[in-house]
């Protein structure tokens, strides 16, 4: 009971996050950089000003899509955030742009997340079917439940590994907003505290993969 108490709560507090996140973008969307520069054009600057010259940032569709894709060297930023001169826009462009440096700079973080990443795919596609059949046969075949934990916890440990990834270039991100002059005090507030909310979403995820891992670990404990 207090394993499903503690998912509810962190599920709970998520939703929380994700609605405080989508307000606070949507008011700082609404307030436009005085110096007037698009996501896309931030996100261009900040490419060339870290000597970056084989990434290219382009328009993807959706909201709150944005990411950066190390393989096809691509900064994707949303349409609301690529064409708007917004401090949001910036604020999103520069932390994506943020990743690209790390990939650029050899980002320790980066690289342990980079090389999780076909562990985790590979765990995703199988473990959820491997965790229903273990739960049913706990108790005449608990090793099976505990396989699935174990490709469980891959999940958990990449969220976790996450979470310097997106501080870092959120940090980044800041830092070469304010030093070169792109955003004043006032905007570099405005910066901080969107991201800020961002990067809380990528905390409560950890921490709901972690409660849930120790669920399944309840389960294969209990299963005398």
């Amino acid at each position: 009971m207090g394993a499903y108490i503690l998912i509810a709560l962190i599920a709970l507090v998520g939703m929380l996050v994700q609605s405080k996140l989508k307000s606070k973008f949507n008011y700082y969307s609404k307030i436009r950089l005085k110096k007037g520069y698009t996501g896309a054009e931030v996100a261009q600057m900040m490419l060339e000003d870290n000597g970056i010259n084989d990434v290219k940032v382009v328009s993807t569709p959706g909201f709150l899509t944005d990411h950066y894709h190390p393989v096809k060297k691509t900064v994707n930023l949303s349409e609301p955030v690529y064409s708007s001169n917004s401090v949001a826009a910036v604020a999103v462009a520069a932390h994506e742009c943020g990743h690209a440096v790390q990939h650029a700079r050899g980002y320790k973080w980066l690289k342990l997340r980079s090389n999780l990443v076909p562990v985790v795919q590979f765990s995703s596609s199988i473990v959820q079917w491997i965790l229903i059949a273990g739960i049913f046969l706990v108790k005449s075949f608990p090793q099976l439940l505990l396989v699935g934990i174990v490709l469980f916890a891959a999940t958990v440990v990449f969220s976790f590994v996450t979470l310097p990834v997106e501080y870092d270039a959120s940090n980044r991100a800041k830092k070469w907003l304010i030093d070169k002059g792109i955003v004043d005090q006032e905007e570099s507030r405005g910066v901080a505290d969107a991201l800020k909310w961002a990067a809380r979403t990528y905390v409560v995820a950890a921490l709901s993969s972690l409660a849930t891992l120790l669920y399944y670990l309840q389960i294969y404990n209990n299963r005398r």
